[in-house]
């Protein structure tokens, strides 16, 4: 392709903005030859000289729609919808000529648009535009873009774009074998400045007949991109594991009121969650038929509707099973066994055994990098809610009347009882709490599960996990608890593996209860019952 060595000499860079007709008229007249060397040398001079005119231009050959005029070796554009403009200036033609003829294509044109199109996306005046470019550059190594990289290098003010294209330009030297050995061995150091992924392939594919300076430079700058990403690795499992200790949180954070209060063992606290989950569901499907212009609300309408519905399945199963059962755990563990599959078959029965789409609002969706970590705004929300919960329990535990007897009854049921507190609604109303928790937590996780008849058989085990080894009833160990368990697992998977790292850290969970059977943050008080 010789498009890109007419780059040099075939026009001379000019501002983005304002192009006139004087500055597309050797272009022009290029075009007017007709001939396809001609042609290939004009796309040459357009591509340097930028502008949207240009670049309407060069779209317009690449879809047939540039004529000449054959007797006055006019141009004209016709643009997409049918208007016929003078190709110069861009004005409208009313009357344009008779005989007009397109302008004639082959491979090496068409190669040519392409490259055209590229370079002037460099010199585009959108920035998104000038950054895909440049990356497209970076990627593609191309030796014949450097003349037009050079003359939108010089030209680029922001200062992203502008660091990109360095880049590229760094690429294209360190793979030319004619560039100075010192230009190769800075333009190692910049890439190896990036850190990425995309810098580790180019510094490893260097020509093998490089100089022994330029190879010197490259083995340096892996190493010290295999240090940076071998940090940010441990960045991102940390993100990972704080994104699973909050979901860890927000199963578990209702069982530590339940369990810490009553000492029930509820083996159905995962089908609270799921209860949730369809609960939200549920309100997205009347939004998408009724209402699909609050679809955007759906969470927040369904969160307040999760907590009521799982609130009351919650206190109906206190009222119906578990109050009969308080003081036997082993018979709790296996009654609320029971209602848990009871529960399942339910759902399944009414909304069938498949799972089901729960959508995510547009604020939820997609992710922005910090640094070379990839954040996703649902998981990041996850995160804030589940602190927001953590902390909205701590105020009712710490500052309402329902929170002061739920901790007498908490430290001792027998004094709390003596003194006049009803232990058995305090119970009922507090397993009712932990089931509404248990289903704002089923609102967040049906935005990174799967919806389905066994979503809280997931979570149960780990939950469990979570409140005993953070120490039961206490709230503070059970945060501590779900984000350490959640960094730990994934740090430890890249090297044992996702089923091996569960296994370890189960093993030392027992360990370490067998030397503090209260977790790591003990209740305090005097417990008759002990």
């Amino acid at each position: 392709m010789l498009l890109l060595a007419w780059l040099a000499f075939c026009a001379p860079a000019v501002p983005a903005a304002a192009q006139s007709a004087a500055d597309l008229a050797p272009a022009l007249a290029r075009i007017a030859a007709d001939s396809y060397g001609d042609t290939e040398a004009a796309l040459g001079m357009l591509s340097l000289s930028g502008g949207p005119q240009a670049a309407a231009i060069v779209d317009a050959i690449r879809d047939g729609r540039l004529f000449i005029d054959p007797d006055t070796k006019a141009v004209f554009l016709r643009t997409p919808a049918g208007a016929v403009t003078d190709a110069a200036t861009g004005a409208a033609v009313a009357s344009p000529p008779a005989g007009l003829k397109a302008v004639r294509l082959n491979n090496r044109v068409r190669r040519a648009v392409d490259a055209a199109a590229g370079a002037l996306a460099l010199v585009s005046p959108d920035v998104q535009k000038r950054l895909d470019a440049a990356g497209a550059v970076f990627k593609s190594r191309d030796a014949a873009a450097l003349p037009v990289l050079d003359v939108a290098l010089a030209k680029e003010s922001d200062p992203n774009v502008k660091a990109l294209m360095a880049q590229a330009r760094a690429v294209i030297l360190l793979n030319t074998p004619t560039v100075s050995e010192p230009e190769r061995v800075s333009a190692a150091r910049l890439i190896a400045a990036r850190g990425d992924q995309d810098a580790l392939a180019v510094l490893a594919s260097i020509p093998a007949d490089s100089p022994p300076a330029v190879k010197a430079a490259a083995a340096e700058g892996i190493e010290a991109v295999n240090r940076s990403l071998a940090m940010w690795g441990v960045a991102q499992n940390v993100w990972y594991g704080l994104s699973l200790g909050s979901v860890l949180l927000l199963a578990a954070i209702g069982l530590a009121i339940t369990f810490g209060v009553m000492g029930v063992i509820n083996m159905a606290h995962g089908e609270m969650v799921m209860i949730g989950a369809y609960t939200t569901y549920v309100v997205q499907e009347l939004i998408r038929t009724q209402a699909p212009g609050l679809f955007g609300w759906s969470l927040a309408i369904a969160l307040p509707l999760a907590f009521l519905v799982t609130a009351l399945v919650g206190i109906l199963i206190e009222r119906s099973v578990i109050r009969f059962l308080y003081g036997r755990p082993l018979e709790t563990l296996l009654a609320t066994w029971g209602v848990s599959l009871i529960l399942q078959q339910a759902v399944r029965s009414v909304f069938g055994p498949t799972n089901k789409e729960v959508g995510s609002p547009s604020w939820m969706s997609g992710s922005f990098d910090l640094g070379h970590l990839a954040i996703t705004y649902n998981r990041l929300a996850i995160i804030i809610f589940s602190l927001l919960v953590f902390f909205a329990l701590l105020v009712v535990l710490k500052r309402t009347m329902l929170g002061l007897y739920v901790r007498a009854v908490t430290q001792n049921r027998r004094m709390a009882g003596a003194m006049g507190i009803r232990t058995g609604r305090i119970d009922a109303l507090t397993f009712g709490l932990g089931s509404g928790i248990a289903g704002i937590a089923g609102v967040a996780l049906s935005q990174i599960d799967n919806v389905s008849p066994n979503l809280g058989q997931g979570y149960i085990i780990d939950s469990f996990m979570v409140v005993v080894f953070g120490g039961v009833g206490n709230l503070w160990g059970t945060l501590v608890a779900a984000f350490g368990l959640g960094i730990a697992n994934k740090l430890l998977e890249p090297f044992a593996g996702a089923v091996l790292g569960k296994i370890i850290i189960l093993v030392l969970i027992i360990l370490f209860i067998q030397k503090r059977p209260r977790g790591l943050f003990a209740l305090k008080g005097r417990a008759v019952e002990a």
